[in-house]
């Protein structure tokens, strides 16, 4: 099992101080995009956030260079947009926030799954927010095993669901 303190989780932004999301909540970020050279996981985050993040040039970059070096690449609900922003869900089946689906399905390319965990090669995309538990947890499963992410779940009193992933 991972150890308390074996994994090292940043959140990463382009601008200094708090964030504040669109419901007022404020995230503090650990750094900029040097703070981390090396990850072997990328979560990008959906909200209303994203629709700035898309056309943000310093992101769309990052997200482009650090795929390839990272082992998997999840987005959550809306995040996805960043993903097909950066051309990287293109040949793909990804998923979203079911509010979205018709608007990623615009991006070329993209095959939108009505799915709560898409897993396309190296990326997997999740539909709404509660729907980022069940792509954290298979991470788990993709980098350690399912037994690992059952028990991680049974930790924070969610259920381990197998019948929510998708994998083309």
């Amino acid at each position: 099992m991972v150890k308390p303190g074996s994994m090292d989780v940043k959140i990463l932004a382009f601008q200094d101080g708090p964030i504040r999301a669109a419901n007022g909540l404020r995230f503090l970020p650990d750094g900029g995009p040097d703070l981390c050279p090396q990850l072997d996981v990328l979560i990008l985050p959906g909200g209303q956030g994203r629709r700035i993040a898309v056309r943000d040039k310093r992101v769309i970059s990052f997200v482009k260079e650090r795929y390839e070096q990272v082992r998997f690449l999840g987005t959550v609900c809306t995040g996805a947009f960043i993903a097909a922003e950066a051309g990287l869900l293109e040949g793909r089946a990804a998923t979203t926030h079911h509010g979205f689906f018709d608007e990623l399905d615009a991006y070329p390319g993209v095959k939108v799954m009505e799915k709560k965990v898409v897993k396309d090669g190296r990326i997997l995309t999740a539909g709404g927010v509660s729907s980022g538990i069940d792509l954290s947890l298979w991470i788990l499963a993709l980098l350690f095993d399912r037994d690992f992410a059952a028990e991680a779940a049974g930790y924070i009193e969610y259920p381990f669901r197998p019948d929510v992933f998708f994998e083309k």
